[in-house]
């Protein structure tokens, strides 16, 4: 039998039955960070061919899933894992030593027992949870703060569109013609009256209320009021 040595194999090409959830994101965090840091695994994992170039995770599933998030931060740097690669011919020998390994690490001390271990692993599943819902929660506050911004935006766009009332005054004596004769017929001015005001206004500009009612024959004051009170109500 040939000397034991881990092989380079391609991350994307490695699968694992255990549900990424049963660990926690910071630690495979900081396991990928060191990943990158150091150059690889200090632990090599172990996997079983299950495909022509395809491999399933044996033990190492944590590291297996630490690389993974390595080779999302980096590709370049995180593209391959070290692992040792059960065949024919090593197969029972280190299915054996990985046997008594896990029993070691589980009996070391003999009061610990398999419940601890679901707990623990229900536990990191719990953290797991909490952190992708704290992390979503925040995207969508940010996300809400985007559309909160760009709707106000919106809406300063739309009234910088929209015409500011003019002052009567002003009206009558710089407002379009067409315009100030319809909005005039509004309110209820005869027509005679709008055309003195329109002839009067490009003979020379109104300087008040009281001009207007002194040089238009027939606009008395209550007329007047009437059409100031309907300009600040509709116009």
């Amino acid at each position: 039998m040939k000397k034991l040595s881990p092989s380079l194999v391609a991350v994307k090409k490695i699968t694992s039955a255990v549900p990424r959830s049963n660990f926690a994101d910071p630690d495979l965090e900081k396991l990928a960070r060191l990943i990158l840091e150091s150059g690889g695994l200090i632990n090599p994992i172990i996997v079983r061919r299950n495909g022509m170039d395809a491999y399933e995770i044996v033990d190492g599933d944590f590291e297996y899933y630490a690389a993974a998030r390595a080779k999302e931060i980096d590709a370049l740097k995180g593209e391959t894992i070290g692992a040792f690669i059960l065949e024919e011919e090593n197969e029972g020998i280190l299915l054996e030593q990985l046997e008594i390994l896990r029993k070691t690490a589980i009996i070391e001390n003999p009061s610990v027992t398999v419940v601890p271990q679901q707990s623990s692993s229900f536990e990191q599943r719990l953290t797991n949870i909490e952190t992708r819902l704290e992390n979503r929660i925040n995207e969508l506050k940010a996300e809400y703060t985007r559309e909160k911004q760009a709707l106000i935006e919106r809406v300063k766009d739309v009234e910088s569109h929209i015409p500011k009332p003019v002052p009567l005054l002003s009206a009558l004596n710089t407002q379009d013609k067409f315009k100030l004769a319809t909005n005039l017929k509004n309110a209820g001015i005869k027509s005679q009256i709008i055309e003195q005001i329109i002839k009067q206004r490009d003979l020379e500009p109104f300087t008040s209320f009281e001009s207007v009612v002194q040089r238009i024959t027939g606009l008395g004051d209550k007329t007047m009021i009437k059409l100031i009170d309907y300009w600040q109500r509709y116009l």
